[in-house]
């Protein structure tokens, strides 16, 4: 960063010498080329003016055809002429730049041809010479000026660089905090925060973006962990049984029946094969999107599954409007047969569904009349693997990932999965947003 401020500042310290230099060396100039003319103007057959009567110049002489000095100043007299520069006919005045032998400092000299006029009405046509001299300023001859210019692009360079590294210093070290402590959170704590600095800008909102992510982080890790548990849980009393099982048929032969045994174990690996089907597809659902998603027909949808029921508790179905959401029709059928089982599992004497338009949302309710599930139970039985007593008992080989899969499938559609309050029974609410609501009865 220091080397490129010193580079930037130094064209600029190079652009401001070149046009004070400029802005000097065309001031003088300007001088000389007044004073040249006003001492050619004076001149007159036998007659040349004195030099003091052209202005505060340096040097001032007149040189003939044959590069003699014929007049000039008491500063020029005795030197050779200020250049030998002679300008042409068709470009009568020149502006140049002399170092003559005789001083230490350059020349600014304005060299003039006398008009041919002048030439023939004072020296019978022989061309004549004006040169007039200023000494270049000392702060251009000894080069102050590129002294000074070159301390000055130095020191700012200092100072930017000394100022670019305490505010990029500063602005920085919230950023170094950040980053040292997603570390540490990362590595072994995932409960730590960011420090958040005070304020709206970018590294602030950087703050509270990382707190963002550290929590959800957690939360997901928390979740994943519970969830192995659990599953290790649900998946080692099958594996204990299935090994006391076979276990008691080696140990004692004459009085296990092989067959049975083998009956047993059968279902064993049945119940196995379940609980990995449903831990797959809630796996594959909470980390994946919808895939391969179709406009539906809900009502349609509801009703083809409300048909396929396995006969028992009966189930009646009341749809008033048929709601076209987007989604995948096995996984929203999977939803739909998981609730209308369980309400028929649970129920005492029917199951009432639901289809109604509401605004933007499709709401389903299914609603049985069995023992319900009590407030402090209703979120806690969409939680993996987690089972209500009644429902051990209806369903003992069930795995109890239903629910749990039902609210994901739904989460990941956009809607919502609720268990709400009724008179009796559970009420399960299913929202899911639509593409259009045609309001006319859905057909029976």
């Amino acid at each position: 960063m220091g080397s490129l401020f010193l580079i930037v500042l130094t064209l600029v310290g190079a652009f401001v010498d070149g046009w004070i230099r400029s802005k000097i060396d065309g001031d003088v100039f300007r001088d000389t080329r007044h004073a040249t003319f006003a001492w050619a103007d004076a001149m007159r057959p036998g007659y040349v003016p004195p030099t003091e009567s052209i202005g505060h110049v340096d040097y001032v002489q007149l040189i003939d055809d044959q590069g003699r000095v014929v007049a000039s100043n008491a500063a020029a007299a005795g030197k050779p002429p200020l250049t030998t520069v002679r300008p042409p006919p068709d470009d009568r005045i020149l502006n140049l730049i002399e170092y003559p032998s005789w001083d230490d400092r350059s020349l600014l000299v304005t060299a003039m041809r006398l008009s041919p006029q002048a030439s023939y009405l004072v020296w019978n046509g022989r061309p004549h010479y004006v040169y007039v001299g200023v000494e270049e300023p000392p702060g251009l001859a000894k080069h102050y000026l590129e002294i000074g210019i070159g301390v000055a692009v130095l020191f700012a360079s200092a100072i930017a660089t000394w100022a670019t590294w305490v505010v990029v210093g500063r602005t920085l070290r919230p950023v170094k905090a950040i980053s040292e402590r997603m570390r540490v959170a990362t590595a072994s704590d995932l409960s730590l925060r960011v420090p958040t600095p005070p304020g709206d800008d970018e590294i602030a909102q950087l703050a509270r973006n990382s707190n963002q992510y550290l929590e959800r982080l957690e939360e997901a890790v928390t979740a994943q962990r519970r969830f192995a548990s659990v599953a290790s849980h649900e998946l080692r009393s099958p594996v204990a049984a299935l090994h006391a099982q076979l276990d008691e048929a080696l140990t004692y032969p004459q009085e296990v029946d092989p067959h049975e045994t083998m009956q047993t174990a059968l279902r064993t690996t049945e119940r196995f094969q379940a609980i990995i089907d449903d831990l797959l597809a809630y796996t594959r659902v909470k980390e994946t999107r919808t895939s391969a998603a179709e406009p539906l027909d809900l009502s349609v949808l509801l009703q083809e599954e409300t048909a396929a029921l396995p006969s028992g508790t009966p189930v009646r179905l009341d749809a008033t409007c048929h709601p076209t959401v987007l989604g995948s029709r096995v996984q929203l059928a999977g939803v739909l047969r998981n609730l209308l089982t369980n309400a028929q599992r649970h129920a005492a004497s029917r199951v009432d569904v639901t289809a109604e338009c509401t605004g933007e949302q499709a709401v389903v309710t299914v609603q049985d009349d069995g023992a319900g599930i009590a407030p402090e139970d209703r979120e806690r039985v969409f939680e993996p693997f987690v089972r209500l007593e009644e429902g051990r008992r209806l369903d003992p080989g069930g795995g109890g990932l239903g629910l749990a899969l039902s609210l994901e499938t739904v989460n990941a559609h956009g809607g919502s999965l609720t268990i709400e309050d009724s008179p009796r029974g559970a009420r399960f609410v299913f929202r899911l947003p639509v593409v259009n609501a045609d309001r006319e009865p859905a057909r029976p």
